[in-house]
């Protein structure tokens, strides 16, 4: 036997009960807890990964939608840009016609300042359209802005210099829509 000594109970006397009884309720009752908790933590991460979808879709659908915008209102832009140009081309001529009569010589003043007024207005007409005239007489030669259509010789003026303008050129916005013909000096 070992060094200590173990107690005897007297005969008769029963051994002592341990608290098992009073924990019991308590286990079962964390027990039905968690039972309780785990379908509801399941439902709470499923509608947490539903809600995290919606939200994603949402986000989609939002950029979907700006993009959309930003496309259709480049596309807008784009189309007035060319029915523009396309109108402004088909009036190009009447301007031509006022701008060759408006050179020649009449003895009759109210047939020029009638033919200066209309001028006038149509000039105000193709700037309100957004179409400017392409600065060219006296102007260095720009391949971009001006079509040469022939190149004289003239002392006077420095090398690759406008000299005279046959058409006058016209630009809407960056775009060119009709360009200068032009004489190119030396």
């Amino acid at each position: 036997m070992s060094e200590k000594k173990k107690k005897r109970r007297p005969a008769g006397e029963a051994a002592p009960e341990t608290a098992p009884a009073e924990t019991a309720p308590e286990t079962e009752a964390a027990e039905t807890q968690e039972a309780q908790a785990d379908p509801l933590q399941a439902q709470l991460e499923a509608l947490q990964a539903q809600l995290s979808d919606q939200k994603d879709q949402y986000l989609r659908l939002c950029a979907e939608y700006d993009n959309y915008r930003k496309r259709t209102a480049k596309e807008k832009e784009t189309t007035w840009a060319a029915a523009t140009g396309q109108a402004a081309k088909a009036i190009l001529p009447v301007y031509d016609n006022l701008e060759r009569a408006l050179k020649q010589e009449t003895a009759d003043e109210a047939y020029r300042k009638g033919v200066e007024m209309t001028m006038a207005q149509l000039k105000k007409v193709l700037a309100e359209l957004g179409l400017e005239e392409i600065p060219a007489l006296g102007r260095p030669f720009d391949a971009a802005l001006h079509s040469a259509v022939m190149h004289v010789d003239d002392p006077e003026l420095g090398e690759n210099i406008v000299k005279e303008v046959y058409q006058t050129g016209f630009k809407l916005g960056d775009s060119v829509i009709r360009y200068a013909m032009v004489v190119v000096a030396n």
